[in-house]
């Protein structure tokens, strides 16, 4: 069967939606638990333990931007012509997931966890870069497209849920102070990691080859061999390339929105159990408890993909984060002037809290797969390996910045490493960080937000003028209302745009050609 002729089925969405609960869940538990772990119980301090983050992840981000290229190209492989030039990556990353359990071992120096976090980030981009991509290689379909991105966003949400919430039953069980409850729950979501990565290989596909793939494809087996000049001019060819995604006006504002939120997240997760045990006096296991409320994002998630249909993204997004900043000041507030009534607050400023959350984690990965058909408009090309490591190439830039301050911040603030009882000025400094850092990026988000005008109706519409220039339609017939969308997502005129067609060349890690236009 052509992959054309594929259905979308909830079986095929739940499948290809399964390597998020590594995606979500593998990163929720480090977000949550790692510095505090390390901290903790290794004796390593808030400065080390975050630059493990920050090196790891800007190492991985450079990593990662040559990721989405190569699986671009990787069809000129043998291997990606059998395999997939995208799902090749899902097989060989499976196995691989297993790494994620070394993380967890106690006893061991700083350079072996800085190797080991390294090598699972890298495994990491490697499985998701072209994971991400399979919604825009599966299905052209608005509707076909939410469906495979709410069960990746409902899987997801189920992953941060079980990574919150075992860890806080294993250190129930086994003590405060007993570290092999992070190693034992590390080996339990490393082998369910690699089972969901096998699946997700196993129910996806790819579209065909296009005509001018296979043209490509036939150029590339005539080439000659490069010259080591020829190959460094292809890689700053590849990096003009990665720049020029960010002339699409539609991806500049997705991609401001996701970073703000998605690292305004991260600090929430970062800081909240020293905020808990610290600041509010109550257990990590009763901090576990609390981040395991994210449960909620699992019904959610799924009013959240009718919604997003009948909304829109912008009115979801300031619904998520005008949530999300209501329950921080109650936060602040429960620091400020302690109640008697602390646990049942906290349950309930969590569980909305999280209804915030789930929503922010499920829009920008379904808006993603729409980019590049924004960016077809302008380059003729499909090129959503390109825009998927960017995204993750700033994603991990963003977040390593963000965790070596936050590192930075409570080091310098009094932080005392493997202390139960922090001093006054330490307990103040995490306070003001959930609450300022967190809440300052979500109003940046907010204020992105506000103006993304990218929905159903105006993708549909964009789409549809697409192919009318695909089928040779007059530029003079477009009206006005389509004019203006797609003037406004790309952010070019209108006249400018849809070239005629050219033999186009792109620059590959492995194929190493320089781009001509």
């Amino acid at each position: 069967m052509k992959a054309s002729n594929r259905k979308i089925t909830i079986p095929v969405g739940v499948g290809y939606g399964l390597t998020d609960i590594m995606g979500g869940g593998a990163f929720t538990v480090i977000g949550a638990w790692l510095l505090f772990y390390y901290t903790t119980f290794v004796g390593l301090s808030p400065m080390q333990a975050a630059s493990i983050v920050a090196i790891a992840r800007i190492v991985d981000a450079v990593i990662s931007l040559f990721m989405g290229s190569f699986t671009d190209h990787f069809y000129k492989n043998a291997l990606g012509r059998r395999f997939g030039r995208r799902r090749f990556f899902l097989l060989i990353g499976a196995p691989l997931m297993l790494v994620y359990a070394l993380l967890w071992l106690n006893g061991m120096n700083y350079w072996f966890y800085l190797a080991v976090y390294l090598a699972f980030e890298v495994i990491a981009a490697m499985v998701l870069i072209p994971w991400e991509t399979l919604p825009s290689e599966m299905t052209k379909d608005f509707n076909d497209r939410t469906k495979l991105s709410t069960c990746r966003m409902l899987l997801s949400a189920t992953g941060t849920f079980l990574a919150t919430f075992i860890p806080g039953i294993l250190i129930s069980m086994l003590g405060e102070n007993n570290a092999d409850a992070y190693l034992i729950n590390g080996i339990v979501f490393a082998v369910v990691f690699m089972l969901c990565v096998f699946i997700s290989w196993k129910v996806t596909w790819e579209r065909e080859l296009t005509p001018e793939m296979q043209a490509e494809l036939e150029q590339h087996r005539q080439a000659a061999p490069r010259t080591a000049g020829q190959q460094l001019a292809a890689i700053g060819g590849l990096f003009k390339e990665y720049f020029s995604t960010l002339k699409v006006r539609a991806f500049r504002k997705h991609l401001a929105i996701y970073l703000f939120s998605f690292t305004a997240k991260d600090i929430y997760n970062t800081v909240f159990v020293f905020f808990c045990v610290y600041c509010l006096h109550v257990s990590s296991a009763f901090s576990g408890s609390l981040l395991s409320m994210s449960i909620i994002g699992i019904p959610v998630t799924l009013l959240a993909g009718f919604a997003i249909i009948k909304i829109g993204p912008s009115r979801l997004y300031v619904f998520a984060y005008s949530v999300m900043l209501l329950c921080l000041g109650g936060f602040l507030l429960m620091y400020l002037f302690p109640a008697e009534q602390k646990a049942m607050l906290l349950i309930a400023l969590a569980v909305v809290y999280q209804v915030g959350r789930s929503i922010l984690e499920f829009i920008p990965w379904t808006v993603f797969p729409f980019i590049p058909d924004i960016d077809e408009m302008i380059t003729r090309q499909r090129r959503e390996g390109l825009f998927a490591a960017v995204m993750t190439f700033s994603r991990k830039t963003t977040v390593a910045i963000a965790t070596f301050i936050v590192g930075f911040v409570l080091q310098t603030g009094g932080f005392i490493k493997g202390s139960l009882v922090q001093p006054p000025e330490a307990v103040h400094t995490i306070a003001m960080t959930l609450f300022i850092g967190t809440a300052g990026l979500l109003v940046l988000a907010t204020w992105q937000a506000l103006t993304f005008r990218l929905n159903k109706k105006t993708h549909g519409l964009f789409v549809a003028e697409v192919e009318r220039l695909k089928n040779h339609g007059k530029r003079s017939d477009v009206t006005p209302e389509v004019r203006d969308i797609v003037e406004d997502f790309t952010g070019m005129p209108y006249d400018a745009l849809w070239p005629e067609a050219q033999t186009t060349e792109q620059p590959a890690v492995g194929d190493y050609r320089p781009a001509t236009r």
